[in-house]
């Protein structure tokens, strides 16, 4: 081989290798222009106008009363001008970012730009102002879904599959900052999974393209300008953008926003478990090779997890063939499974593997059963009007106000009518009732801890055709005695 072919193949090698090992700028490269794929997109991005009715009570009013026809009386009521004082109404508004993600005209936001409005405007590129209704929100994810009737049909964006993004790929953001209208801006994706503590779903796209006030509702786009997220938080200590975004990824907003659009609400599976924090000691002293899964702490009673045998101290390794890493992982994958869905669990219990098969409930409607359920506990009359006698829980200030022994445990009388039968058997204010006795030869007494017991076994009694509630009470300073009290009406 001559020398100036030697010379050639050389440079050639040296080239070759140069290319190998010079790593790229970016994996999908520099984009020398976003102007075009920004062209493609405005569109279909829309600022959302919200409009709120406020009732401003005043309580600057004097507190001052005197007879009718008195001087004072009409001195006051003219320097203090009660009718200008009276409640007034007034229209709070805020602005936010959406977009469009079906050509009839559903329209995406945060949960968080809607809120409880009265009214809501969407105005589109074009300045095309339409009204919108509410389809259906999600508080938990910070998702609302609304509807526009448009006159012609609206171009739609393309979701994304957030789970193939990288962290140091390109996105752009679109919104509405400070009402000044559609703004593109453009950055990276600078972490993925970030859990800024605004629910327990928290799952977060962190990205350094300027998010500011207004850009919530916003989308955040792939370099295909497909819908990866959308842009609902900033970090800001100025309130302006440092950087620091955070946007909901699609693949967890897509199906709650399916879920809005068919039935106006989410249907989200429940387990019925209280988790915590598998951290080095506790692997450690389960014998874990690694802190990994969520650990039981408490067992909702006749929740799924219940039914299935889950027991405090159990520790989640993995949920219908997901590993749960985190204890945070869990929550997220209970919720993203279909209500009714029968999973299998992986468990750590007694140093070993076992698994259990649990059929899932539906979030929504356990707590609302559990709000029903305290609305009731909270309406519930804590005064016997038959007995003539007002009960309540005892807390530290009653201890004082009736100078209890700090380790009483019970349910204080707070007040006994006059003539009353509870009277006439010589009840007064600040006895306490430490326990019922069933009226049988076996004479069980039943502790209680608030009226609502009291209230509970009355009806028994009523229902099985009882006459005689039995209590035992702590009356002011004496020792405890027996209390018969007819509950016939």
């Amino acid at each position: 081989m001559s020398i100036f072919f030697k010379k050639i193949f050389c440079f050639l090698s040296i080239l070759t290798l140069f290319v190998l090992i010079t790593p790229s700028s970016n994996s999908q490269g520099l984009p020398e222009t976003f102007s075009e794929l920004a062209d493609e997109l405005l569109p279909s991005v829309v600022n959302i106008s919200t409009t709120q009715i406020i009732e401003d009570r005043y309580n600057n009013r004097p507190q001052f009363q005197f007879p009718e026809g008195s001087p004072f009386n009409d001195m006051f009521r003219e320097f203090f001008d009660f009718e200008k004082n009276a409640p007034r109404k007034r229209k709070a508004t805020s602005l936010g970012s959406g977009f469009v993600i079906d050509e009839s005209g559903y329209i995406v936001t945060n949960n968080h730009v809607i809120g409880d409005a009265d009214q809501i405007e969407v105005v589109f590129q074009d300045e095309t102002k339409l009204s919108a209704e509410l389809v259906g929100k999600d508080p938990k994810v910070d998702i609302a879904v609304l509807k526009v009737k448009p006159k012609k049909r609206l171009k739609a964006l393309k979701w994304g599959d957030s789970s193939k993004s990288k962290v140091g790929d390109w996105v752009l953001a679109i919104g509405n900052p400070f009402g000044l209208g559609g703004t593109v801006t453009a950055g990276i994706i600078s972490a993925k999974s970030r859990d800024i503590r605004m629910g327990q779903y928290d799952s977060f796209i962190q990205t350094d393209a300027s998010i500011n006030k207004g850009n919530s509702g916003g989308p955040m786009f792939n370099m295909n300008g497909e819908v990866i997220g959308i842009n609902s938080a900033i970090f800001s200590p100025s309130g302006g953008s440092v950087g620091i975004g955070f946007a909901i990824p699609s693949t967890m907003a897509i199906d709650v926003i399916e879920q809005l659009k068919k039935f106006g609400k989410t249907s989200r599976g429940w387990l019925g478990v209280r988790i915590q924090e598998v951290n080095d000691e506790i692997a450690d002293a389960y014998g874990l090779d690694k802190p990994r899964g969520a650990l039981v702490a408490s067992v909702e009673n006749n929740s799924p997890s219940f039914k299935a045998g889950i027991k405090p101290g159990d520790i989640i390794l993995k949920f219908d063939g997901k590993d749960i890493k985190k204890d945070r992982d869990l929550p997220r994958v209970v919720a993203a499974t279909k209500a009714g869905k029968t999973v299998q669990l992986e468990i750590w219990r007694g140093n070993k593997k076992i698994n259990l098969r649990v059929k899932l409930g539906e979030l929504e409607s356990f707590e609302k059963k559990g709000k029903k359920a305290k609305a009731e506990k909270n309406n519930m009359p804590n005064r016997i009007e038959n007995l003539g006698i007002q009960l309540t829980e005892i807390t530290p200030n009653l201890k004082n106000r009736f100078n209890l022994s700090k380790d009483i445990k019970g349910v204080l009388i707070l007040n006994v009518e006059k003539n009353s039968i509870a009277a006439e058997k010589g009840l007064r204010t600040g006895d306490v009732i430490l326990a019922i006795v069933d009226n049988d030869a076996r004479q069980i007494h039943q502790k209680v801890s608030s009226p609502i017991e009291i209230i509970n076994k009355i009806n028994q009694l009523k229902k099985n055709k009882k006459k005689i509630l039995l209590l035992y009470v702590k009356r002011l300073n004496s020792t405890p005695g027996y209390v018969p009290l007819k509950i016939d009406d």
